[in-house]
């Protein structure tokens, strides 16, 4: 059996495991790469092996870092099953078509506006491509096993995070490995924690937050002050999130503030329909969640759902005070770009982040104190206050992922850190070699791993 890293290698971004053995192939994850340029430019590149090679994807979540790739997969040939949960299935048929049609959008503004170093610039798909990658899609039951390929036993098992989300345990020739996905946190307020793990020879362990630890009173009573900083001002505090997961976390949060009567009295809007389209899907997948479906739908209460660009720009041009939410991908897109542009160089304005931001996007470079970001082809300066609010995440921080892995029945021959920048998935390696005596290492993009099958002893 091998394993080719043809993502999430050295950035948390562009997910893409590739399991080989016996000339049969399955990918494990198929995501989008954001942030640098060098590796946004590998999208638009075939992956290193024939995709019509590939004999079946499997998703552990729709979000575009696992996911994002698909439409481009099947434009390069790709015409195997994608095997995801039920939820995960929903939440692509959502998130794909989206974020194809943004692409156009995208592309159609660049064009118009003459920004684009590129003559025409083209969209990485089309909405249309997006929603023949759909029809590829095949659910599965979580903790039931089936067979991707032959030889090839697999299962999904609940990783947290958002509804559908799962690690993958997978069994071939003799040997077995465990790919973690995302993992959600144990004391997660909205979403159920990520089942124990089981017993694996190798261990592929995400590492987005392995050099940090963070505390959720300590990020609500973060975003409390800000939001009532802010607000004191007259500004508004932007919170781009992701609309599967972070974005409904940050309405959770922001209702918990509101409750306990330490959220100002502000409009608050969420800037696209996609993540309350998305809320719907969570409360159908209540077994997933913490709270109850009916509770799930109260977290839209006093909040204005944007049905346009326009209705978002009327809600910006205000100018505050108040709170909006940008469903961005990961802080990189067209529509917060526009965002920037009116409230970056406004010192009444906040932007406060919730999720981890790879390098190279706008949201890395904002919580690094860039003085001024490139947008849209013109430097605008920054002037905004600027917050991380990691506490807010779902993501499974340092110490929770420590928890996980030790959890194991036994030690895995080998542990590959994925899916985190290069310190993260440094910092997670020296934890784990130091504290549980592992061998472990980070992989670099398009290693390539070869696990040997165990020898039988002669009788």
């Amino acid at each position: 059996m091998q394993l080719r890293f043809l993502g999430g290698a050295g950035t948390l971004t562009g997910t893409k495991l590739m399991v080989e053995h016996a000339g049969r192939r399955v990918l494990l994850d198929c995501g989008l790469f954001q942030g640098l340029k060098r590796l946004r430019l590998l999208n638009r590149s075939a992956l290193s092996v024939p995709s019509r090679s590939i004999d079946a994807v499997v998703l552990t979540q729709a979000h575009l870092l696992h996911s994002g790739f698909l439409p481009r997969l099947v434009e390069l040939g790709y015409r195997g099953p994608v095997h995801a949960s039920a939820a995960t299935a929903a939440l692509c048929r959502l998130l794909l078509p989206a974020a194809g049609r943004l692409q156009e959008e995208e592309a159609r503004q660049a064009n118009q506006l003459g920004y684009s170093a590129h003559r025409p610039a083209l969209p990485l798909y089309t909405e249309d491509s997006a929603w023949r990658a759909t029809e590829l899609l095949q659910a599965q039951a979580v903790d039931e096993p089936f067979e991707p390929a032959s030889g090839m036993q697999l299962q999904l098992r609940p990783a947290g995070l958002v509804p559908g989300a799962a690690s993958v345990w997978l069994q071939c020739a003799g040997r077995s490995l465990l790919y973690s996905g995302a993992l959600g946190r144990a004391d997660d307020p909205l979403m159920q924690p990520p089942a124990a793990p089981p017993a694996a020879d190798q261990l592929l362990l995400e590492s987005t937050y392995g050099h940090r630890s963070h505390r959720l009173p300590d990020a609500l009573g973060r975003l409390a002050k800000l939001a009532v900083r802010t607000a004191a001002r007259g500004g508004l505090l932007l919170l781009p999130a992701h609309p599967a997961g972070p974005a409904q976390q940050l309405l959770h949060a922001l209702q918990r503030l509101k409750v306990g009567g330490r959220l100002p009295e502000v409009p608050i809007c969420l800037d696209h329909p996609l993540a309350a389209e998305v809320l719907a899907v969570f409360a159908q997948h209540a077994d997933a969640l913490r709270i109850a479906p009916e509770d799930c739908r109260r977290l839209l209460d006093g909040v204005t759902v944007a049905q346009s660009a326009e209705e978002t720009l009327h809600f910006l041009r205000q100018g505050g005070p108040g709170i909006l939410i940008a469903t961005e991908g990961m802080a990189q897109g067209r529509p917060l770009a526009q965002h920037l542009r009116l409230l970056a160089p406004d010192a009444r304005h906040a932007i406060g982040f919730g999720s981890p931001q790879p390098v190279g996007s706008y949201g890395a470079a904002l919580l690094a104190g860039e003085p001024r970001l490139k947008l849209q082809g013109d430097w605008v300066p920054v002037r905004a206050e600027v917050q991380a609010l990691d506490g807010l995440s779902g993501r499974a921080d340092r110490q929770a992922l420590l928890d996980w892995a030790a959890a194991m029945p036994r030690a895995p021959e080998h542990a590959y850190l994925m899916l985190g920048e290069p310190d993260a998935a440094d910092s997670l390696r020296q934890a784990l070699t130091e504290q549980l005596h592992w061998e472990c290492s980070v992989p670099e993009h398009l290693e390539l791993a070869l696990l040997r099958e165990r020898e039988t002893a002669e009788p």
